[in-house]
């Protein structure tokens, strides 16, 4: 495990982006999701999700992923996952899918401010687009404007399309994205989206 990024909120919570992830953090990881979605949603879509992230982090390629987490003395307490979104005109572009924050810490901004803290280390990697499909009430506060498929096409059809977000990491306005797009293989499921 390498430490690539490092930003303490307080005395008590660092956020971090981690990179060469062994299975002892990978699995407690992909436990984060696991628990966070089946307290919302029930096992059944806790267990979707962590085999989706389990999936996702152990076959996208290192170069198109970033894993972010918060920890509170040790304990992982929110993580999320950006990955490459291709596009035909090349632009530089990464989607957030999935987001968790345990149960008993949400509501103290942990998603916010882990999702704050990536997108400035993806703009500063030279990331020029972020999107994600989600909960617009939540996602808008952290930057991300509904959008159409008439600015950035979703790879898949999507099942809840004023859900599709993006903002630029560049400037003040979005510009269209032309042609088709394409996620990484663990994303890349109708069931999904």
């Amino acid at each position: 495990m390498s430490i690539l990024y490092q930003y303490n909120v307080n005395n008590i919570m660092q956020l971090l982006e981690i990179k060469n992830l062994n299975s002892t953090l990978q699995n407690s990881i992909i436990a984060v999701f696991r628990l966070s979605f089946s307290d919302a949603e029930g096992s059944k879509e806790g267990d979707t999700i962590a085999t989706f992230v389990e999936d996702l982090l152990s076959t996208t390629k290192q170069d198109e992923s970033h894993v972010f987490i918060a920890q509170n003395d040790k304990e992982i307490t929110g993580a999320i996952v950006f990955s490459k979104f291709k596009t035909e005109n090349n632009t530089n572009a990464f989607i957030l899918s999935p987001v968790a924050v345990v149960t008993k810490f949400q509501g103290q901004k942990i998603g916010q401010n882990l999702i704050n803290f990536a997108l400035e280390v993806l703009k500063n990697n030279g990331v020029e687009v972020a999107i994600t499909y989600g909960d617009p009430n939540f996602y808008s506060k952290v930057g991300f404007k509904q959008i159409t498929e008439d600015i950035i096409q979703a790879p898949l059809k999507l099942s809840f399309p004023i859900g599709w977000l993006a903002q630029s990491l560049t400037s003040n306005t979005l510009d269209v994205i032309p042609g088709k797009t394409a996620c990484v293989p663990a994303l890349n499921k109708q069931e999904l989206w």
